[in-house]
């Protein structure tokens, strides 16, 4: 059998307002046309997921193995659109108001039927303050989830929220098992932890279904043979934890892997060189950056920000350290999200004036910092901005951690500066700014710089009910400027996807989001 694995991370999606399921009938109809590989397919990730509950994670790790044993009530296709998922049908009703017809054709892992009754579980699950999922605040829109009949949900909104049916098509609106969640609810009366029970159980409608874990080594996920529209190809997909970038390469050449992810820049050649394998390029939705902690000093200083903003050589960094592949990042969105603007005025280059203005302001003799890194790539970057920084007298002591540490310490504020990088996963600008900016959403849910600003606050939350697209994009530019200018965060790059990839491997494919789609793999 033929092993593979892979690794990826970000999604994408977009606005719609009524839509039908022609796509998802012609699926099904042509469901049994092609026989199922049975391949054994293995998954190399650089860790396992921090959790299997999709209420609970919002790492990508967690993501891409998440997708394969989930779906959700809307989809984006391959080509970046919105579709019914399991929904086979959805409008909005009025400016509050928008209505699910579901398929009555599926069942969980378990056995347990879908409908609307689940879906009303688990958005309310996402949004039950006891549980605390930190993917609630993809759903604080939400008023209401409304039972019309056995197969009709009306979503109720506490005001115009367009944004609605992109924010159902990310990963925390996958669909659980009503039966698991009731467990985990019974847990949580018993005086157990939310979101665990989903974790240890995690039962889905999606093409793949769980196996087996092995902790610290591997997760198996086995082919759903009862999956509602076409089967996946591979019998199973074993998703390997492989740390080091030449562990994987070395099992690439070898043939024990046939796709790896990520690839560092620098060795895109190596892998393009050997024989029988490649490296496949995506075009990303993800912002890498440098983030500070505002609630540490001297980081809850601008000015400092500012200085390092303006010592930052980002132009040398992609050049000399990741091949020229990736693009420069002056803006918190890259370019391929809705709300991007090219008319923002970013924080230039400019190593004299930043030394200047720590001086002006008593930062003259510099200070230690330390920085906080999870892989090779920015252990790599953190070094050279170390270089760059010590030229104004600020020491940086670089510590690297492995994800699950990495995630848990930025998310509880222990961290001075980190690396770090977002991919706006429904390609539109709230959930490039509201998760990463908002002052509600410090920690898990994406502001690990723990920034604050009203102006700022003001502007997201308008735009979320804003009805009238150009005003909305304004508010997301304005809102835009003003990070640009307390710079919380310094953007760095937006990535590339880099997969290495056998080349007897046919049938992959990634969205922006770097989510990976493994159904057709063979």
């Amino acid at each position: 059998m033929k092993k593979l694995y892979l690794f990826l991370f970000i999604c994408v999606l977009a606005l719609a307002g009524c839509t039908d399921d022609s796509n998802v009938e012609e699926e099904t109809e042509e469901a049994g046309g092609s026989e199922p590989s049975g391949e054994d397919i293995a998954f190399s990730l650089q860790a396992l997921p921090n959790s299997l509950d999709p209420h609970a994670a919002n790492d990508g790790y967690s993501l891409y193995v998440m997708i394969n044993i989930y779906e959700t009530l809307v989809k984006l296709n391959q080509d970046l659109e919105l579709e019914p998922g399991l929904a086979e049908s959805y409008e909005q009703l009025d400016d509050t108001t928008w209505e699910f017809k579901l398929r009555e054709d599926v069942t969980f892992h378990d056995g347990s039927p879908f409908n609307a009754e689940v879906v009303k579980a688990n958005l309310d699950r996402v949004r039950d303050p006891e549980v605390g999922a930190p993917l609630e605040f993809l759903f604080t829109e939400i008023d209401e989830v409304e039972v019309v009949d056995d197969y009709t949900v009306n979503i109720h909104t506490k005001g115009p929220f367009a944004a609605l049916p992109a924010h159902l098509a990310h990963p925390g609106g996958h669909m659980i098992s009503k039966e698991v969640i009731d467990s985990d609810y019974e847990g949580m009366e018993s005086g157990g932890d939310p979101l665990t029970e989903v974790n240890a159980n995690p039962v889905g409608t999606g093409f793949f279904k769980f196996e087996e874990i092995v902790e610290g080594d591997h997760i198996t996920l086995s082919r759903n043979e009862d999956y509602w529209g076409e089967p996946a190809n591979p019998s199973s997909v074993t998703f390997k934890a492989v740390p080091e970038d030449g562990t994987r390469i070395a099992e690439l050449s070898t043939g024990d892997a046939d796709l790896i992810y990520p690839v560092n820049p620098s060795d895109v050649a190596q892998i393009d060189g050997a024989d029988g394998t490649r490296v496949e390029q995506h075009e990303s939705a993800s912002m890498s950056y440098l983030g500070f902690n505002l609630e540490k000093e001297p980081f809850d200083d601008p000015v400092v920000r500012q200085a390092i903003a303006m010592s930052i050589d980002k132009e040398a960094i992609i050049n000399e350290m990741l091949e020229g592949i990736p693009a420069v990042a002056e803006t918190p969105l890259n370019p391929t999200v809705k709300g991007y603007s090219d008319d923002l005025d970013p924080i230039e280059y400019d190593k004299e004036a930043a030394q200047a203005l720590l001086e002006e302001n008593g930062y003259g003799d510099g200070f230690t910092a330390e920085i906080i890194v999870r892989d090779r790539t920015t252990a790599d970057i953190a070094t050279f901005i170390q270089e760059e920084l010590s030229d104004l007298g600020i020491t940086l002591e670089i510590r690297q951690m492995e994800s699950g540490a990495y995630q848990e310490y930025t998310a509880n504020g222990q961290h001075d500066m980190f690396m770090g990088s977002w991919g706006t996963v429904t390609l539109d600008a709230d959930y490039g700014l509201y998760p990463m900016f908002h002052s509600d959403n410090h920690g898990a849910p994406g502001n690990r710089t723990r920034y604050s600003n009203d102006e700022v606050d003001q502007l997201l939350d308008a735009a979320r009910t804003e009805t009238d697209e150009a005003a909305r994009m304004q508010q997301y530019a304005e809102a835009q400027q003003i990070i640009i200018d307390e710079a919380p965060l310094v953007p760095i790059y937006h990535s590339v996807l880099l997969a290495g990839i056998n080349d007897e491997l046919d049938g992959y494919f990634q969205y922006p989001s770097s989510f990976p789609y493994l159904k057709e793999l063979e």
